[in-house]
Order: C-alpha cells, then structure tokens, then sequence
C-alpha cells in the first residue's frame, strides 16, 4: 500500500514536501515514480527514483523546481516542490513499478502496478 501526503494549499511562489509512505513492502526494492493529474487533463508523469537511488525527472520538471528523494529508515520517498505555480495544481500520485524494473526513459505510466490514492495541491492566491 501506498499513502501520499503533504498536499494542500500555497501561494505561488511556495513550497511543498509531498510524501509517499509504503507498508507491507520496501520501498528502496522498487522504482517509485510520482505523477500529477490537473482537471481536464491526462496524468503525467513528474520524476521517478530507482532502487538504486538514481533519479529521472520528466518534461518540464527537469528544471530543478522539483525533488524526488527516499529515506529508507522510515520507507518514505518524498517530493520537494519549489516556486509553485498555479499550473502545478493537480492531484499527486505515487506509484510503484512493477517487480525490478528501472525507472521509464521517458514520462509514462506504463509498468507501475501500485498507486496511491493521491494528495491535492492547489496553488492559488
């Protein structure tokens, strides 16, 4: 089971830590990938973290606005979210890939088995 939190209201221009916390499996075994869903908009993938450590960012957050991060003690990986914009309003899933494969090449959902049920962020004066 996965759980997101940390979601919730800010200002452009703020931040958010969003977390993704996992039972019955350990997280650092798997890839774990975190995406968003706007209103009206298809989900798309944000950045993903492999069982090595290793990060992927997708698109338009490989600007350094956002960071995927894990801490094996507490079986959490997290996702740092800087200078918000009103467009980073979604709701944000985490999600684990299926058995031992990497993180995608490119953004898809395509091969995570496990989802969260997903933390609102809204972004708004």
């Amino acid at each position: 089971q996965l759980v997101e939190s940390g979601g919730g209201l800010v200002q452009p221009g703020g931040s958010l830590r969003l977390s993704c916390a996992a039972s019955g499996f350990t997280l650092s075994d798997y890839a774990i990938g975190w995406f968003r869903q706007a209103p009206g908009k298809e989900r798309e993938a944000v950045t993903c973290i492999d069982s090595s450590g290793g990060t992927t960012y997708y698109g338009d957050f490989k600007t350094g606005r956002i960071t995927i991060s894990r801490d094996n003690a507490n079986n959490t990986v997290y996702l740092q979210m800087n200078s918000l914009k009103v467009e980073d309003t979604a709701v944000y899933y985490c999600a684990r890939r299926a058995g031992n494969w990497p993180c995608a090449g490119v953004p898809t959902a395509s091969g995570y088995i496990y989802w969260g049920q997903g933390t609102q962020v809204t972004v708004s004066s």
